[in-house]
């Protein structure tokens, strides 16, 4: 578990960039995860075990600035950038968003007359939801707006292929100052088109069918950074997942462990960017996906304290029932708990390609999410070798050790 740590530290410190697409973070995790496979002896399934795949991908590499009502707010901390965000610096009046527009016509009618030009137009988590059930109209009026301001709940970052032509920000609401005539909004965004990212991909050759495979993936990828103070560690989401993949590798690449099936390592990236790596892979495989007789995606292990969820559980019920059963024999976690089909992580786009796949992550403990808060030193990381028992077991009994 020393060692399981430390990797986590190492995937989530500040050099790391977040692991994202400003600075080279993700470049960064690759060159570390390169390392690791080298010292693990598996053996490469491209050249220097690396896969290649553009994306393209929205970036806050420099100024995030936000002054209202006197105060200056914390980029990561008080504020973070939609991540559809423009670049820009607006300094304005603040206009509040008259919600009248949703029950009275007459209200809608001077909010579409109304001049946005150079205005600030501040509004709430709930109000942008609602202005989907309005005619377009409304939205497009909006978007005239110099610069776009909602007020949340809670911070919760992610990645976008595409660039709006405004700055927009997600404040918190008990942050925004309560009489605020005027902001000034600074976003330095950058759209990288066909950026340059990849896949790590080794494995361990069969000693008994080597052309018959059991996957295991992870993400290594996050968020990266916003602004010149704030970076997303991603320590649960996905340095914990990242951490199990390795350790795994280190369990069968040992002499006692060598597995009869092929056992392929393949940490993704651009996954926080819509499951790209991974789906790059499914359409450019490097081992057939016919040959493949099951893959275990791991994703947000950190955590644990309410058991472990199997994401196509209801799906794959043999495979499922198998995975229980070596539960309620080891005692290896607390509860399992089956999801049906869903599109959450890297699984998806094999399972989807009719190769069997469970996706699994652990449930309870801390609730930091796509935030600054997901932090190596706060991962309570309780079910850790409970999952790593349970996924060994479950690779064994699909053939990853000779009868």
């Amino acid at each position: 578990m020393e060692r399981v740590r430390q990797t986590i530290r190492s995937l989530t410190g500040p050099d790391m960039q977040g692991r994202g697409y400003v600075r080279q973070g993700d470049q960064k995790a690759a060159h570390y995860l390169r390392q690791r496979f080298r010292q693990l002896k598996l053996q490469p399934l491209a050249p220097d075990f690396t896969q290649q795949f553009p994306l393209d991908v929205n970036t806050f590499p420099g100024a995030l600035r936000l002054q209202a009502g006197g105060q200056n707010l914390r980029p990561g901390v008080d504020f973070i950038a939609e991540p559809t965000s423009g670049g820009g610096r607006i300094s304005g009046p603040i206009l509040i968003l008259d919600t009248l527009i949703f029950t009275h016509e007459t209200a809608g009618q001077r909010w579409l007359e109304q001049n946005l030009g150079g205005k600030i137009v501040v509004l709430r988590q709930r109000d942008a939801d609602r202005l989907r059930t309005l005619p377009d109209a409304f939205t497009q009026h909006l978007n005239q707006a110099a610069a776009r301001v909602t007020l949340i709940s809670k911070l919760t970052a992610s990645l976008a292929a595409s660039q709006e032509p405004q700055p927009r920000l997600l404040v918190l609401a008990d942050r925004w100052p309560k009489k605020a005539p005027q902001a000034t909004i600074q976003v330095d965004a950058h759209l990288q088109r066909d950026y340059r990212s990849q896949n790590l991909v080794g494995y361990i050759p069969g000693r008994v069918q080597p052309d018959s495979f059991l996957v295991v993936t992870a993400h290594y990828d996050h968020l990266g950074r916003m602004g010149k103070q704030a970076y997303f560690p991603g320590a649960n989401d996905n340095a914990s997942g990242t951490a199990m993949l390795l350790e795994l590798a280190a369990y069968y690449t040992q002499s006692a462990n060598r597995p009869a099936y092929s056992v392929v390592f393949i940490a993704f990236g651009a996954e926080e960017a819509g499951l790209v790596g991974s789906r790059y892979f499914v359409e450019h495989p490097l081992v057939p996906l016919p040959h493949i007789k099951f893959l275990v995606n791991l994703d947000l292990l950190g955590t644990g304290d309410e058991g472990l969820t199997v994401v196509n559980g209801r799906l794959l019920p043999v495979a499922y029932q198998s995975l229980t059963r070596l539960n309620e024999k080891h005692h290896f976690i607390s509860d399992i708990a089956a999801r049906g089909r869903a599109a959450n992580s890297d699984h998806f786009p094999f399972s989807e390609r009719g190769v069997p796949a469970f996706f699994l992550y652990t449930r309870g403990g801390i609730k930091a999410y796509h935030d600054v808060e997901d932090r190596a030193e706060t991962l309570p990381l309780s079910a850790f070798t409970g999952v790593f028992g349970l996924v060994s077991a479950f690779l064994n009994s699909l053939g990853a050790t000779a009868e």
